[in-house]
């Protein structure tokens, strides 16, 4: 990842994390016509991870010209846990523009302690170890969750299985949401749920059944927002 230089005394705490190095989680990649990776940082607080972005924006009526995409993933963090939805909790986000590079972002999130994303929670035989009935209860959760972040008109948009993050403590599922980078306030509560399930459901590991469960647990907090999109359980 290239520097992203400043010497504003203002982007002072921007430096200082930019400057901070730990091992890939995601190598940078290039996308959006720039670059963006994750890097996981052992700091006196705990581990952290920190996203760092040049000239990986996303253009709107309000910014043609583009602004980095941590922007758009720092609302998200910032509004939805009024929601009822847990997310990582964020450290520091922070813009800068260097004449070079372009936009560069930032942004620091702690880590979702004894989370790990549903499809390396099913590979390390998490259902199996917490057996069918707990299983169950973390589908209808997953539905759940995703309704009220639905229901305050929030698309992630890019739902995937692997945005998924599970816990179970006990028997006790919880459920947060990572990467959100894409998310956005749509018009409608229906205009965000009709984007984010369907995409889900392609991109999931879940049978039929299993799909049911999601979709029944989704139907108890916003039943309009799962119309279409398969029967209700009996």
């Amino acid at each position: 990842m290239p520097l992203c230089s400043t010497t504003e005394p203002s982007q002072q705490a921007f430096q200082h994390w930019w400057q901070k190095n730990g091992d890939w989680v995601e190598e940078p990649n290039v996308r959006r016509g720039g670059e963006s990776g994750v890097q996981r940082l052992l700091d006196q607080s705990g581990v952290l991870y920190a996203k760092k972005q040049v000239g990986h924006i996303y253009r709107s009526l309000l910014y043609p010209q583009g602004r980095p995409t941590v922007l758009r993933e720092r609302r998200a963090l910032q509004a939805l846990p009024a929601l009822g939805v847990l997310v990582p909790k964020m450290i520091y986000c922070g813009i800068n523009y260097d004449a070079q590079q372009g936009w560069c972002g930032l942004l620091v999130t702690e880590e979702l302690e004894g989370f790990e994303n549903i499809e390396v929670w099913y590979e390390n035989g998490g259902r199996e170890a917490c057996g069918e009935a707990v299983h169950a209860q973390l589908l209808q959760l997953v539905g759940a969750t995703l309704a009220r972040m639905h229901l305050g008109r929030w698309q992630h948009g890019c739902l995937y299985a692997k945005h998924i993050f599970v816990r179970i403590d006990g028997e006790t599922p919880q459920v947060a949401l990572l990467d959100l980078e894409k998310s956005r306030r749509r018009l409608t509560r229906v205009q965000a749920a009709q984007h984010d399930l369907p995409q889900l459901r392609r991109h999931s590991p879940w049978s039929d059944a299993d799909w049911q469960l999601v979709l029944s647990g989704y139907r108890e907090i916003f039943a309009e927002g799962a119309r279409g999109l398969g029967t209700p359980l009996a």
